[in-house]
Protein backbone atom coordinates (compact mmCIF):
# COMPACT_ATOMS: atom_id res chain seq x y z
CA UNK A 1 0.00 0.00 0.00
CA UNK A 2 1.15 3.48 -1.00
CA UNK A 3 2.15 5.72 1.79
CA UNK A 4 -0.08 9.30 1.30
CA UNK A 5 1.10 11.10 3.93
CA UNK A 6 2.18 15.01 2.34
CA UNK A 7 -0.40 14.33 -0.45
CA UNK A 8 -3.17 15.55 1.87
CA UNK A 9 -4.05 18.91 2.66
CA UNK A 10 -7.57 20.18 4.69
CA UNK A 11 -9.13 22.08 1.64
CA UNK A 12 -12.70 23.64 2.16
CA UNK A 13 -15.55 23.09 5.64
CA UNK A 14 -19.08 23.60 5.10
CA UNK A 15 -21.14 24.66 7.56
CA UNK A 16 -24.68 24.69 8.31
CA UNK A 17 -26.25 27.47 10.04
CA UNK A 18 -29.36 30.19 10.43
CA UNK A 19 -27.48 33.28 11.06
CA UNK A 20 -26.08 34.42 7.84
CA UNK A 21 -25.87 37.86 8.49
CA UNK A 22 -24.12 36.94 11.75
CA UNK A 23 -21.50 35.00 9.50
CA UNK A 24 -21.36 37.99 7.26
CA UNK A 25 -20.15 40.32 9.74
CA UNK A 26 -17.85 38.13 11.86
CA UNK A 27 -16.16 36.63 9.32
CA UNK A 28 -16.34 40.25 7.00
CA UNK A 29 -15.72 42.84 9.32
CA UNK A 30 -14.45 40.77 12.29
CA UNK A 31 -11.64 37.97 11.22
CA UNK A 32 -11.22 40.26 7.33
CA UNK A 33 -11.98 37.36 5.16
CA UNK A 34 -13.32 37.62 1.56
CA UNK A 35 -16.78 37.19 1.45
CA UNK A 36 -18.79 36.17 -1.89
CA UNK A 37 -23.20 35.67 -1.20
CA UNK A 38 -24.19 33.36 -3.87
CA UNK A 39 -27.94 33.39 -2.56
CA UNK A 40 -29.83 34.55 0.39
CA UNK A 41 -29.08 30.98 1.56
CA UNK A 42 -25.46 30.30 0.69
CA UNK A 43 -22.23 32.07 1.46
CA UNK A 44 -18.41 31.10 1.14
CA UNK A 45 -15.25 32.65 2.26
CA UNK A 46 -12.55 33.05 -0.07
CA UNK A 47 -8.85 33.20 1.64
CA UNK A 48 -6.50 33.07 -1.49
CA UNK A 49 -7.39 31.95 -5.05
CA UNK A 50 -9.41 29.22 -4.15
CA UNK A 51 -13.09 29.85 -5.12
CA UNK A 52 -14.05 28.14 -1.91
CA UNK A 53 -12.34 28.13 1.51
CA UNK A 54 -15.64 27.73 3.86
CA UNK A 55 -18.93 27.66 2.45
CA UNK A 56 -21.83 28.29 4.78
CA UNK A 57 -25.70 27.31 3.74
CA UNK A 58 -28.71 27.60 5.49
CA UNK A 59 -29.58 25.16 7.91
CA UNK A 60 -30.49 24.30 11.48
CA UNK A 61 -27.51 22.92 12.77
CA UNK A 62 -24.84 25.44 13.51
CA UNK A 63 -22.16 23.30 12.75
CA UNK A 64 -19.81 21.64 10.56
CA UNK A 65 -21.10 19.51 8.70
CA UNK A 66 -18.21 18.01 5.62
CA UNK A 67 -14.58 18.44 5.72
CA UNK A 68 -13.30 18.70 2.12
CA UNK A 69 -9.29 17.47 1.84
CA UNK A 70 -7.53 18.13 -1.38
CA UNK A 71 -5.31 15.34 -2.45
CA UNK A 72 -2.50 16.24 -4.69
CA UNK A 73 -3.04 13.32 -7.55
CA UNK A 74 -5.59 10.86 -9.10
CA UNK A 75 -2.88 7.97 -8.51
CA UNK A 76 -3.29 9.10 -4.16
CA UNK A 77 -6.99 9.72 -4.37
CA UNK A 78 -7.37 6.22 -6.06
CA UNK A 79 -5.65 4.81 -3.19
CA UNK A 80 -7.54 6.75 -0.78
CA UNK A 81 -10.91 5.30 -2.02
CA UNK A 82 -9.70 2.15 -2.41
CA UNK A 83 -9.07 2.01 1.53
CA UNK A 84 -12.60 2.91 1.82
CA UNK A 85 -13.89 0.78 -0.31
CA UNK A 86 -12.02 -1.91 0.26
CA UNK A 87 -13.44 -1.78 4.39
CA UNK A 88 -17.08 -1.93 3.16
CA UNK A 89 -17.53 1.90 3.66
CA UNK A 90 -19.47 3.33 1.13
CA UNK A 91 -19.21 5.87 -1.14
CA UNK A 92 -20.96 8.58 -3.42
CA UNK A 93 -20.38 10.75 -5.66
CA UNK A 94 -20.62 14.99 -5.33
CA UNK A 95 -23.42 16.48 -7.92
CA UNK A 96 -22.15 18.77 -10.36
CA UNK A 97 -24.49 21.40 -8.02
CA UNK A 98 -22.53 20.42 -5.03
CA UNK A 99 -19.19 20.18 -6.82
CA UNK A 100 -20.04 24.17 -8.00
CA UNK A 101 -20.22 25.01 -4.26
CA UNK A 102 -17.25 23.92 -3.25
CA UNK A 103 -15.01 24.95 -5.76
CA UNK A 104 -13.86 21.88 -7.06
CA UNK A 105 -14.24 19.69 -10.39
CA UNK A 106 -15.42 16.91 -8.90
CA UNK A 107 -15.33 15.29 -5.03
CA UNK A 108 -16.31 11.96 -3.71
CA UNK A 109 -17.70 11.83 -0.15
CA UNK A 110 -18.01 9.01 2.98
CA UNK A 111 -18.41 8.58 6.57
CA UNK A 112 -16.09 10.20 9.30
CA UNK A 113 -16.55 10.90 12.61
CA UNK A 114 -18.85 12.09 15.21
CA UNK A 115 -20.90 12.48 11.47
CA UNK A 116 -18.78 14.87 9.95
CA UNK A 117 -18.71 14.16 6.14
CA UNK A 118 -15.55 13.46 4.39
CA UNK A 119 -15.28 14.70 1.35
CA UNK A 120 -11.66 14.04 -1.06
CA UNK A 121 -11.28 16.02 -4.45
CA UNK A 122 -8.32 16.72 -6.47
CA UNK A 123 -8.48 19.39 -8.57
CA UNK A 124 -9.94 23.05 -6.79
CA UNK A 125 -11.88 25.78 -9.09
CA UNK A 126 -9.20 28.93 -8.53
CA UNK A 127 -10.00 32.27 -9.33
CA UNK A 128 -8.08 35.36 -10.64
CA UNK A 129 -10.67 37.94 -8.93
CA UNK A 130 -9.26 39.89 -6.41
CA UNK A 131 -9.48 39.02 -2.35
CA UNK A 132 -11.43 41.90 -1.26
CA UNK A 133 -10.67 41.57 2.30
CA UNK A 134 -9.13 43.35 5.59
CA UNK A 135 -6.55 40.99 5.97
CA UNK A 136 -3.23 41.39 3.42
CA UNK A 137 -2.43 37.48 2.93
CA UNK A 138 -3.47 34.02 4.81
CA UNK A 139 -0.85 30.84 4.51
CA UNK A 140 -2.77 27.73 2.63
CA UNK A 141 -0.35 25.83 0.20
CA UNK A 142 1.36 23.04 1.10
CA UNK A 143 0.32 23.27 4.81
CA UNK A 144 -3.61 23.49 3.98
CA UNK A 145 -6.13 26.25 4.70
CA UNK A 146 -5.23 25.41 8.57
CA UNK A 147 -6.50 22.56 10.78
CA UNK A 148 -9.56 21.10 12.76
CA UNK A 149 -9.95 20.30 16.52
CA UNK A 150 -12.08 17.73 17.77
CA UNK A 151 -13.29 16.61 21.57
CA UNK A 152 -14.20 13.00 21.63
CA UNK A 153 -15.30 10.19 23.27
CA UNK A 154 -13.37 7.56 21.44
CA UNK A 155 -9.92 9.58 20.89
CA UNK A 156 -8.19 5.93 19.60
CA UNK A 157 -11.10 5.47 17.38
CA UNK A 158 -10.51 9.08 15.59
CA UNK A 159 -6.84 8.90 15.09
CA UNK A 160 -7.10 5.18 13.70
CA UNK A 161 -9.31 6.39 11.42
CA UNK A 162 -7.35 9.10 9.82
CA UNK A 163 -4.52 7.17 10.56
CA UNK A 164 -6.35 4.60 8.22
CA UNK A 165 -7.43 7.13 6.05
CA UNK A 166 -4.53 9.31 5.66
CA UNK A 167 -1.36 7.65 6.81
CA UNK A 168 -1.41 10.52 9.64
CA UNK A 169 1.36 10.78 12.02
CA UNK A 170 1.63 11.47 16.00
CA UNK A 171 2.89 15.02 16.32
CA UNK A 172 2.96 15.06 20.13
CA UNK A 173 0.11 15.52 23.13
CA UNK A 174 -1.12 18.39 24.93
CA UNK A 175 -2.14 17.67 28.77
CA UNK A 176 -4.23 20.62 29.89
CA UNK A 177 -7.61 21.50 32.14
CA UNK A 178 -9.94 23.87 30.34
CA UNK A 179 -13.05 24.96 32.18
CA UNK A 180 -13.75 21.99 34.52
CA UNK A 181 -12.27 18.90 32.42
CA UNK A 182 -8.35 17.63 32.32
CA UNK A 183 -7.56 16.78 28.60
CA UNK A 184 -5.34 15.32 26.67
CA UNK A 185 -4.62 16.82 23.29
CA UNK A 186 -3.41 14.26 20.50
CA UNK A 187 -1.95 16.72 17.45
CA UNK A 188 -1.64 14.49 13.54
CA UNK A 189 0.29 15.72 10.91
CA UNK A 190 -0.69 14.89 6.92
CA UNK A 191 1.38 16.91 5.51
CA UNK A 192 4.39 19.71 6.63
CA UNK A 193 1.62 21.45 8.52
CA UNK A 194 2.58 20.20 12.44
CA UNK A 195 -1.22 18.98 12.74
CA UNK A 196 -4.10 19.59 10.59
CA UNK A 197 -5.94 17.33 12.93
CA UNK A 198 -6.19 17.55 17.21
CA UNK A 199 -8.31 15.04 19.10
CA UNK A 200 -8.69 16.00 22.38
CA UNK A 201 -10.29 13.69 24.93
CA UNK A 202 -11.21 13.67 28.37
CA UNK A 203 -9.44 12.29 31.53
CA UNK A 204 -10.64 9.09 33.33
CA UNK A 205 -13.82 9.57 31.94
CA UNK A 206 -15.57 8.84 28.65
CA UNK A 207 -17.55 12.56 28.02
CA UNK A 208 -17.79 14.96 25.72
CA UNK A 209 -18.25 18.46 26.71
CA UNK A 210 -18.78 20.22 23.37
CA UNK A 211 -21.60 20.22 22.20
CA UNK A 212 -20.36 21.11 18.38
CA UNK A 213 -18.43 18.23 16.72
CA UNK A 214 -15.41 20.80 15.66
CA UNK A 215 -14.01 22.10 18.73
CA UNK A 216 -11.99 24.83 16.38
CA UNK A 217 -10.65 25.47 13.02
CA UNK A 218 -7.45 27.14 12.69
CA UNK A 219 -6.84 29.85 9.91
CA UNK A 220 -3.54 30.95 9.57
CA UNK A 221 -2.36 35.10 8.48
CA UNK A 222 0.59 35.48 7.08
CA UNK A 223 1.57 38.75 9.25
CA UNK A 224 1.57 38.88 12.88
CA UNK A 225 -0.22 42.54 12.60
CA UNK A 226 -3.42 41.19 11.10
CA UNK A 227 -4.07 38.63 13.96
CA UNK A 228 -3.16 41.51 16.47
CA UNK A 229 -5.65 43.43 13.95
CA UNK A 230 -8.09 40.96 13.51
CA UNK A 231 -8.09 40.55 17.55
CA UNK A 232 -9.28 44.09 18.05
CA UNK A 233 -11.66 43.52 15.02
CA UNK A 234 -13.55 40.58 16.74
CA UNK A 235 -13.60 42.51 20.08
CA UNK A 236 -14.72 45.98 18.30
CA UNK A 237 -17.48 43.88 16.53
CA UNK A 238 -18.77 42.00 19.88
CA UNK A 239 -18.48 38.73 19.08
CA UNK A 240 -16.98 36.70 21.79
CA UNK A 241 -13.47 36.23 22.50
CA UNK A 242 -12.48 32.81 24.24
CA UNK A 243 -8.95 33.07 24.70
CA UNK A 244 -6.73 35.80 24.07
CA UNK A 245 -3.55 36.07 22.41
CA UNK A 246 -1.09 33.42 23.41
CA UNK A 247 1.69 31.14 21.96
CA UNK A 248 1.86 27.13 22.26
CA UNK A 249 4.28 24.90 23.26
CA UNK A 250 4.75 22.48 20.68
CA UNK A 251 3.74 24.30 17.20
CA UNK A 252 4.91 27.51 18.85
CA UNK A 253 2.39 29.41 17.23
CA UNK A 254 0.67 32.97 17.71
CA UNK A 255 -2.94 32.91 18.00
CA UNK A 256 -6.17 33.93 19.48
CA UNK A 257 -9.70 32.03 19.82
CA UNK A 258 -13.19 33.32 19.18
CA UNK A 259 -16.33 32.12 19.00
CA UNK A 260 -18.31 31.61 15.81
CA UNK A 261 -21.95 32.78 15.55
CA UNK A 262 -22.36 28.85 15.10
CA UNK A 263 -20.73 28.08 18.53
CA UNK A 264 -17.39 26.56 17.55
CA UNK A 265 -14.76 28.65 17.85
CA UNK A 266 -12.28 30.26 15.48
CA UNK A 267 -8.48 29.65 16.06
CA UNK A 268 -6.68 32.42 13.62
CA UNK A 269 -2.55 32.11 14.38
CA UNK A 270 0.52 33.09 12.85
CA UNK A 271 3.67 31.88 12.28
CA UNK A 272 3.26 27.95 13.62
CA UNK A 273 5.95 25.66 13.17
CA UNK A 274 6.68 23.91 9.97
CA UNK A 275 7.94 20.00 9.56
CA UNK A 276 10.50 20.42 7.29
CA UNK A 277 11.94 17.33 5.74
CA UNK A 278 15.12 17.43 8.35
CA UNK A 279 12.23 17.44 11.36
CA UNK A 280 10.58 15.17 9.77
CA UNK A 281 13.43 12.54 9.92
CA UNK A 282 14.11 12.89 13.62
CA UNK A 283 11.00 13.51 15.04
CA UNK A 284 9.89 11.80 18.14
CA UNK A 285 6.36 12.56 19.90
CA UNK A 286 6.86 14.59 22.83
CA UNK A 287 4.10 15.37 26.07
CA UNK A 288 3.81 19.17 26.80
CA UNK A 289 2.12 20.48 30.39
CA UNK A 290 -0.26 23.00 29.52
CA UNK A 291 -1.43 23.99 26.12
CA UNK A 292 0.27 27.95 26.15
CA UNK A 293 3.95 28.72 26.58
CA UNK A 294 2.48 32.21 27.40
CA UNK A 295 -0.83 33.87 27.25
CA UNK A 296 -4.32 32.45 25.84
CA UNK A 297 -5.94 33.84 28.79
CA UNK A 298 -9.25 32.34 29.35
CA UNK A 299 -12.37 35.03 28.41
CA UNK A 300 -15.17 33.47 27.54
CA UNK A 301 -14.80 30.93 30.39
CA UNK A 302 -17.34 32.53 32.52
CA UNK A 303 -19.12 30.30 35.24
CA UNK A 304 -22.09 29.81 33.20
CA UNK A 305 -19.61 28.82 30.16
CA UNK A 306 -18.08 26.32 32.64
CA UNK A 307 -21.64 25.22 33.86
CA UNK A 308 -22.74 25.00 30.05
CA UNK A 309 -19.66 22.09 29.89
CA UNK A 310 -20.65 19.99 32.47
CA UNK A 311 -24.01 19.87 31.36
CA UNK A 312 -22.90 19.18 28.32
CA UNK A 313 -20.72 16.37 29.44
CA UNK A 314 -23.43 14.95 31.08
CA UNK A 315 -25.97 14.79 28.33
CA UNK A 316 -22.94 12.93 26.41
CA UNK A 317 -23.01 9.92 28.82
CA UNK A 318 -26.41 9.27 27.28
CA UNK A 319 -25.70 10.11 24.03
CA UNK A 320 -23.79 7.68 21.40
CA UNK A 321 -21.08 9.50 19.61
CA UNK A 322 -21.23 8.28 15.78
CA UNK A 323 -17.78 6.36 14.74
CA UNK A 324 -17.01 4.79 11.02
CA UNK A 325 -15.59 1.43 13.06
CA UNK A 326 -14.26 0.01 8.89
CA UNK A 327 -11.52 3.12 9.40
CA UNK A 328 -11.14 3.22 13.02
CA UNK A 329 -9.05 0.56 14.71
CA UNK A 330 -7.75 1.83 17.87
CA UNK A 331 -4.84 -0.88 17.88
CA UNK A 332 -3.00 0.56 14.97
CA UNK A 333 -2.44 3.74 16.99
CA UNK A 334 -0.48 4.33 20.08
CA UNK A 335 -2.75 4.85 23.46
Amino acid sequence: MNDVFGKVHLGYLVVETARMADWRRFGADAVGLHVDSLSPDVMRFRLDDHECRFLLHRGPAEDVTAIGWQVDDHGTFDDILARVASRGLPVTEGTPDECALRGVERLWRFAGPKGVRTEIFTTPLTTTKPLVMTNKAFVTGESGMGHIAIVSKDVLGMHGYYSTLFDARLSDFILERIGPMNLRIRFLRVNERHHSIAVAGVRQWAVNPIRTRIQHVNIQVAELDDMVAAYERVTAEGFRMMWSIGQHPNDRELSFYCRTPSGFELEVGWDPLVVTPDLEAAWEPTTYQGISLWGHTPIGEDIRHKMGMVSQALRSTREREAAVSQLSDPRSVPA
